[in-house]
């Protein structure tokens, strides 16, 4: 892959939905950012999308974006279960690519992408904006220095308040429905930020009468023998907090900790230490950081980011995978890949509490 050369990046945009238009608006204010295509489905749904955002090119499939030589990049934001045909059809053409959480389905698919990126040598990235975020990177700068001793222990959990109709997306196993693909890739991914992937996995969850998760418990077990426990849930608001403790101290992050205002540090004998958001950061809940490192990656002619490295990206949908796996969560045209996970543990048989 040669580097992005130009005074601006190109972006493409893939899917026009709520995500594509958070991470559009963002995208639009970075003076060396350049929105030039979007794709949808329909050709109506992008030429309203174009209009919105004054984007010169909107396209009636995914195809013609991918084939667009004036992209740089592309964006992919379609529903989890397009992800690897989407982001695949753009790899396939030689496009860089940013691909939205959950990375895929599943790890096979996962797997399938990271393959072809790196056949094609070219970018690619899953959107995981929290690895990217200025103050948890500072958070796991002060883990990585010692300031709590070895990690211990962490707990982490997402959940929305509800209620989902069965028609919603989140209940939809057409579109890999279910709490913990959408939200408990993030409990999961902070765990693996911090403490790599685990060598066990056990969880619990409640079914919908859909077959997707409407909540989910995980206790992840390392080598390390530290543990980490994460929830996730769409059937209930929870504080979306993250706690990290070690053998010399704690860090509390009371909100939002993939999207930090403050965090916390606690060490023995000492006053609690408070590390708070750079103002010059713009807003908490900005997508900016995640595509300025795309930015920098692709002017340096990198085909990966050592911020969101692909094998942490495959290692997290491993543990996806796991937790599905124990508590019997399966997607339509989804084959058993018991034994092809690279899961890490026995494998249990589901227990699973209908809702």
């Amino acid at each position: 892959m040669s580097a992005v050369t130009g005074q601006k990046v190109r972006w493409g945009i893939l899917a026009t939905g709520g995500m594509a238009a958070r991470f559009t608006a963002d995208l639009v204010d970075l003076p060396d950012a350049e929105v030039v295509a979007v794709a949808s489905r329909t050709e109506a749904s992008a030429k309203a999308f174009a209009e919105r955002f004054g984007i010169p090119r909107a396209y009636g499939g995914w195809e013609t974006l991918a084939r667009d030589e004036d992209v740089d990049v592309v964006y992919v934001a379609t529903p989890h279960s397009a992800h690897r045909t989407a982001a695949g059809l753009c790899l396939e053409a030689g496009r860089n690519v940013l691909c939205e959480k959950p990375f895929t389905l599943n790890a096979r698919e996962a797997a399938e992408l990271v393959a072809l990126a790196r056949e094609k040598d070219v970018f690619l990235m899953e959107a995981m904006w929290m690895y990217c975020n200025p103050l948890v990177r500072r958070l796991k700068k002060l883990v990585e220095d010692g300031a709590i001793g070895e990690v211990r222990s962490l707990q982490a959990d997402f959940g929305l308040a509800g209620p989902f109709p069965p028609a919603h997306r989140l209940r939809d196993p057409a579109q890999g429905g279910g709490a913990l693909l959408d939200l408990g890739v993030y409990p999961v991914s902070f765990a693996q930020l911090l403490l790599g992937e685990p060598s066990d996995v056990a969880a619990r969850a409640v079914l919908s009468e859909e077959g997707v998760d409407l909540q989910t418990g995980a206790l992840l077990s390392y080598d390390s023998g530290a543990l980490a426990s994460v929830h996730c849930s769409i059937t209930g608001g929870t504080p979306h907090s993250a706690s990290v403790t070690g053998s010399e101290g704690r860090i509390d992050v009371p909100n939002g900790f993939f999207f930090p205002d403050r965090f916390v540090l606690h060490r023995d004998g000492r006053d609690p230490q408070e590390f708070r958001a750079d103002p010059a950061d713009g807003p908490r809940e900005s997508l900016r950081h995640e595509a300025e490192e795309v930015m920098r990656a692709l002017r340096a002619g990198e085909t990966e980011s050592p911020l969101v490295p692909l094998d942490g990206t495959l290692a997290v949908m491993r543990t996806l995978d796991a937790i599905r796996d124990r508590v019997g969560v399966r997607y339509p045209g989804e084959r058993d890949a018991r034994g092809e996970r690279g899961e890490r543990g026995e494998a249990a048989e589901p227990v699973v509490t209908p809702a």
